[in-house]
């Protein structure tokens, strides 16, 4: 492989909370000579049409048990990206069934582990699959954009470690042992999310101030920070909101599991997991997950450096998409318009909207899945990013809806970005199944008007389920619901740090925009678990009249609300509305509202 890029040191961080400027990361370079994946294409496609099916390209490592040096090439990885947090590198590591013995997968920037079994016992490792904070000085709180899926872990020392932070989710994993969130020396840690898994031992979240598990098993959890939220999770603590921060769900109102790649004899197929309602623990623990699968030569294989013309043939020609990793500049929207299309990226796959454009539309269709992607914005400023169903949308999609499932939005960070509003959701019905849209607050292209973007996720469809709702920084609203009977299951926030000064964040007679806000005339809307942070340090002696705001309505309800102040930078004056008490201080303690109203 070729030699990695030297990345630039980067000190502790010297507050409570969870960034801090970093130096600038080197690109990664593309992994010449390593394993690929090769699917069986299709037939033929007629003159003219694009193919099915065929090489996902150098950037997919495909490893079985007979393959040698597997240790090193994991390490050569990791080399180049365990510091790469703006770089240019995106890698899958997959393995085929069968057993591994010895490994020590440790997982950087923009780097997928998978197994590729219909189940995660098709795949075992006698090892671990490692995130840490080494190259940050034990710091957890910048370990984004990174993935684990469908393996079985028996860790070396009966405990693995994944303490990692926003974007980077922990699918279909069974843990014969212990789980580990947090960085060797308990540093801060802000993470994180888990679904679909089997924990056999202790979860051990020590210093993660939230985290949200959703349709799992655990043998037990050990603590909480701010805001840890369980729903249908056998081994769930008992909920005790506010002492201590548990909120527990029994069940989830509706999931549909993400796509996954998988082998199926000699031929690669993706599956695609059917949607539960009420669901409560994994999917695969009695026995083969129930859905449909879908064989590779049905999904055009798009490689960086394809353009939106050709990803909208493709899809005008009925195929899927399967995004292999890598940075895709677009010059329009890509433009998704059938019912049942699936758009999956291996590997962090990055979409950059080059002239202000939409970086992907959805029509408002049954059963369409956007999973395991990510949107940068480009320097020229777009209306929005990701559209799901257009303007006026109104069709009714309860028994198939569309699924946004690990696709993250960045606003800055890898350089300049603009953005009025990232993420719009219109079509009813639709499950947003975790998501980080993050405007950036360190890195490159960053500063209150360099990387503007007023608002992070705006809901105008009705009965939208949010589980896992990460949305920070925005220069107004983080999140917008406008629709009816909306529902969110775990949120976390933070509000923008570099605002300037008061009367930059004023909205009308109100010291700055909510974190969450529901819109007046919304008469129904529930949530559980939702959590926002301020830290001003540009200005510290900013007020911030609440976190959330919400009509007096007896169809809202909100469960167990809590504002944090880091540090003493900044300070909120309520929960929600004019109802909770301030932040105290200099303390991080949370301020608390059991329930609204």
């Amino acid at each position: 492989m070729p030699t990695p890029p030297t990345a630039g040191s980067a000190p502790r961080a010297p507050r409570p909370s969870r960034r801090s400027v970093l130096a600038a990361m080197a690109a990664a370079v593309p992994a010449a000579g390593l394993p690929v994946l090769s699917g069986r294409a299709s037939a033929a496609p007629a003159a003219g049409a694009l193919p099915g099916g065929g090489d996902l390209g150098p950037n997919v490592l495909v490893f079985d048990p007979a393959t040698p040096n597997i240790q090193g090439t994991l390490d050569e990885i990791f080399k180049r990206q365990e510091s790469a947090q703006f770089g240019e590198g995106r890698f899958a590591l997959l393995f085929k069934p069968g057993t591994y013995c010895g490994l020590n997968a440790q997982i950087g920037f923009y780097t997928s582990i998978a197994g590729l079994g219909l189940s995660p016992g098709d795949t075992t490792f006698h090892g671990d699959v490692t995130v840490d904070a080494g190259w940050f000085n034990g710091n957890a709180t910048q370990n984004f954009w990174r993935s684990a899926e469908n393996l079985t872990l028996h860790p070396v020392n009966g405990t693995n470690r994944w303490a990692v932070a926003q974007a980077a989710p922990f699918r279909r994993m069974h843990i014969k042992g212990g789980l580990n969130l947090a960085p060797d020396g308990y540093g801060w840690a802000s993470g994180g999310y888990i679904a679909d898994s089997r924990i056999d031992g202790s979860v051990a979240p020590y210093s993660q101030q939230q985290w949200y598990t959703r349709d799992s098993s655990v043998g037990g959890w050990n603590n909480a920070v701010w805001n840890m939220v369980f729903s249908g999770v056998e081994g769930a603590p008992a909920q005790s909101f506010p002492d201590p921060l548990y909120t527990t769900l029994d069940t989830t109102p509706v999931s549909r599991e993400k796509p996954f790649l998988y082998l199926d004899g000699a031929d690669y197929k993706v599956f695609l997991p059917e949607k539960r309602t009420n669901a409560r623990g994994t999917t695969w623990g009695s026995g083969t997950p129930r859905g449909e699968s879908l064989p590779l030569g049905q999904f055009y294989v798009a490689k960086p450096g394809v353009d939106a013309a050709t990803l909208n043939a493709a899809l005008s020609q009925g195929l899927n998409l399967l995004l292999t990793p890598g940075i895709y500049h677009l010059d329009r929207p890509v433009e998704v318009r059938r019912p049942n299309t699936v758009v999956l990226g291996l590997g962090y796959p990055t979409l950059v909207p080059d002239n202000g454009a939409t970086a992907m539309k959805v029509a408002d269709v049954d059963g369409v899945r956007l999973a395991g992607f990510l949107i940068d914005a480009g320097p020229v400023n777009s209306a929005t990013l990701l559209e799901v169903g257009p303007e006026g949308a109104s069709a009714d999609h309860a028994a198939n809806p569309t699924t946004v499932q690990d696709v993250f939005i960045r606003i800055g960070g890898a350089g300049p970005g603009k953005a009025t509003t990232s993420m719009v959701i219109n079509s009813n019905h639709t499950l947003i199944d975790h998501t980080w849209v993050w405007r950036a607050d360190h890195g490159d292209g960053v500063g209150w008007e360099t990387n503007r973007a007023d608002y992070g996720v705006r809901v105008n469809g009705d009965d939208v389920l949010a589980t896992g709702l990460f949305v920070e920084h925005f220069n107004k609203y983080d999140v917008e619901w406008r629709g009816e009977r909306g529902r969110t299951v775990f949120f976390q926030n933070e509000k923008a740090y570099d605002a300037p000064n008061q009367a930059a964040i004023q909205n009308g007679d109100i010291k700055g925009y909510a974190a969450y806000k529901i819109a007046d005339g919304v008469t129904a809307h529930e949530g559980w678990g939702l959590g926002s942070y301020c830290y001003y340090n540009v200005d510290p002696t900013i007020r911030q009249d609440h976190g959330f705001q919400a009509p007096a309505k007896p169809g809202v309800k909100l469960h167990h609300l809590l504002v944090v102040s880091l540090g003493a930078k900044g300070q909120y004056e309520h929960v929600i509305n004019s109802i909770g008490a301030p932040t105290s201080g200099t303390s991080t303690v949370p301020s608390t509202v059991v329930s609204y109203p």
